[in-house]
């Protein structure tokens, strides 16, 4: 009882603090406009301020025309290719995104030779260190499989020869050791997390070193390991359209941050995890899949554009689902008119509904697309067109191909990682200064005042 107590009076004492810290590290949200500090690293238009250079990616939504932008359906560059052009060439049943890793690490797309060579490589490493899954991995699961990456990328520290060396000989073998090892490490871990904590059987296999990205994670993941063509290929795409957004997304911003320190790879690539980690960035598509999970249990009639509009209204206005009033997979930093990602991989989750037999919840979905971003230009007031982002159809496609929601930040994280390798080695080959932003001051000096004095 009394340790009840002593817990209780800590409690409330903790509660106390943090009132304290919110009151004393709030100030007055105007000086923002006042001293024209681009918060975010945006300005009043809401664009991005260039901090770096890159080679490695483009992203397009609007031009310029007399010094007022004109949006444009989106594109995306990677190495100066059209992602669109770079799937739609690759329509086989030859897997892409291991040549889109190479095209973002080297800049140009391979030859067969050079493509046969590189895959040999990554089948090569696509094995952790001797009892690194039962010793690291399966030691303290938890439900989060991004913590379990962070931990997982830091401690292959410990076993790599020279982890100090930032020779970019060196960090491009770190680097490709870590594409190769992250869909390992995402499914094992997801695997302990089963076994030890919702206790489920255990069934952990090897990967395949003749087979893709994509084939290996489905392999890997379900209990009989097995997966269709178009499965694979969906998967495939929704890789190579994750791989890779520019310099200024906040996990690549990130990399580029701590890489400029000079610190290790493991250092920076964990870093970048947990930048990715947070809602408002990878974590997204699962709260997309969540609002639509309300969606279908709330409305009746899916074809009644009178009743979807309704509830959508009520997410609106804050009345519904999480009560954030924000409609998720709705509108993008960048993208105004439409965004390419979201538009290739719609088409896959068509695909993939129609052998999925799901047609009814594609057409749920592309009905709240048309409707939300309406809906959301009438309720922010706004002009200028807004689209649905690549997040709005991902989870939709991830349930689909059965893979469960503590996976769907790490499939992020599997692709993106290419990105993220690709940026650390330009920020270490340019040579550049550490990136160091300012911010202004805007409390007060005081004088010190002794410990008997304070009231």
């Amino acid at each position: 009882m009394a340790m009840e107590r002593d817990l209780t009076e800590f409690n409330n004492r903790l509660d106390r603090l943090a009132d304290y810290c919110m009151k004393s590290g709030r100030f007055d949200q105007s000086l923002y406009k006042k001293y024209d500090v681009k918060r975010g690293l945006r300005d009043s238009n809401g664009k991005g301020i260039l901090t770096g250079l890159t080679e490695i990616s483009d992203v397009v939504a609007f031009y310029d025309r007399d010094g007022e932008r004109i949006p444009v359906d989106g594109e995306l560059y990677f190495q100066g290719y059209n992602v669109n052009k770079l799937i739609e060439g690759n329509r086989s049943s030859r897997f892409g995104f291991e040549e889109i890793t190479y095209l973002l690490l080297f800049g140009s797309l391979p030859t067969q030779a050079e493509l046969d060579e590189f895959l040999d490589i990554l089948g090569n490493y696509r094995e952790l260190p001797d009892n690194f899954v039962r010793d690291i991995i399966m030691n303290s699961p938890n439900g989060n499989m991004m913590n379990i990456l962070q931990k997982s990328v830091l401690t292959l520290y410990s076993y790599d020869p020279a982890p100090e060396d930032i020779s970019i000989k060196n960090v491009l073998r770190q680097s490709l050791q870590l594409i190769a090892r992250f869909p390992l490490i995402s499914v094992y871990g997801y695997h302990s997390y089963r076994h030890y904590i919702l206790d489920k059987s255990l069934v952990i296999r090897r990967p395949k070193a003749e087979l893709s990205t994509a084939e290996n994670i489905l392999r890997l993941l379900r209990p009989d390991g097995q997966y269709t063509d178009l499965e694979a290929k969906v998967l495939d795409v929704a890789l190579i359209l994750h791989a890779e957004h520019g310099g200024g997304n906040n996990s690549t911003f990130t990399t580029h941050v701590v890489t400029s320190t000079g610190t290790d790879t493991y250092s920076a690539i964990a870093a970048s995890l947990g930048s990715l980690k947070g809602p408002r960035h990878g974590g997204a598509n699962m709260k997309v899949q969540l609002m639509f999970g309300e969606i279908m249990k709330n409305i009746h009639d899916w074809e009644d554009d009178d009743e979807v509009s309704a509830y959508l209204q009520k997410i609106l206005d804050g009345q519904a689902f999480d009560r954030s009033g924000l409609i998720y997979g709705i509108g993008h930093a960048v993208y105004t008119k439409s965004d390419p990602r979201c538009v290739i991989l719609k088409k896959y989750a068509k695909k993939l509904s129609e052998a999925k037999g799901l047609t009814k919840e594609f057409a749920l979905y592309d009905r709240v697309e048309r409707l939300a971003i309406e809906l959301t230009k009438e309720k922010r007031k706004l002009f200028k067109p807004i689209c649905a982002n690549v997040d709005f159809y991902s989870g939709f496609v991830y349930t689909m191909l059965g893979l469960p929601m503590e996976l769907f930040t790490p499939i992020f994280a599997i692709s993106r990682i290419s990105g993220w390798c690709a940026h650390r080695i330009e920020e270490l080959a340019n040579e550049g200064k550490i990136i160091r932003p300012a911010y202004r001051y805007v409390g007060y000096h005081t004088d010190y005042v002794s410990i008997e004095d304070r009231k």
